[in-house]
């Protein structure tokens, strides 16, 4: 695997966000998919969606912050340029996943609200109610939350797959411009 020059590496507010969303994620599918294996209303269940719930809004938060991070930061140029099929690649599975960080813990939070639950934050605060109760918005939003997640599963498996490789097939810079690197800060 080619190492990245500093011209070519992501800034490092992008890096440490990237990598802390992309815990967090990881965290919150694991959850979930504990969750609903669950019996409802159980302890053990309402702790883990606590925390399920918590991680996806910070997620949310930390994506918002991302975004308007990466708008006022321009992403560094490639030492060797990449094809036109695999930067349109890139940028659409880029995309997707920006608009899957956001309508997973937003349809979550539909399902929470919509279904007369909190939106609670690690026992710190609760989200505000932004709707009143609605079964049928609770079963709409439950709905794309389960499906979303399975979606956001295989964009990852996708983002990961193209990430291996690049690293080990073709062993260029493309995984370097996000790690982190004593070299190269």
């Amino acid at each position: 695997m080619r190492s990245a020059t500093p011209a070519s590496r992501y800034d490092a507010t992008l890096r440490i966000l990237h990598w802390a969303i992309a815990a967090i994620i990881v965290a919150a599918i694991a959850l979930g998919v504990a969750a609903f294996f669950l019996r409802p209303g159980s302890p053990p269940r309402v702790e883990i969606l606590t925390i399920h719930k918590s991680l996806g809004m910070t997620a949310l938060a930390l994506v918002a912050v991302r975004v308007v991070w990466r708008l006022s930061v321009d992403a560094p140029a490639y030492s060797a340029g990449l094809g036109p099929l695999s930067r349109f690649g890139a940028h659409l599975v880029h995309v997707g996943l920006y608009a899957l960080m956001i309508a997973m813990p937003v349809s979550g939070y539909l399902d929470s609200v919509a279904g007369g639950h909190d939106a609670p934050w690690f026992g710190v605060f609760t989200f505000p109610a932004a709707i009143g109760r609605s079964a049928a918005l609770a079963h709409r939003a439950g709905f794309a939350h389960f499906y979303l997640a399975w979606t956001i599963g295989a964009a990852l498996a996708l983002h990961l797959a193209a990430v291996a490789w690049h690293a080990w097939v073709k062993r260029d810079e493309v995984f370097a411009r996000m790690w982190f690197s004593r070299a190269n800060g």
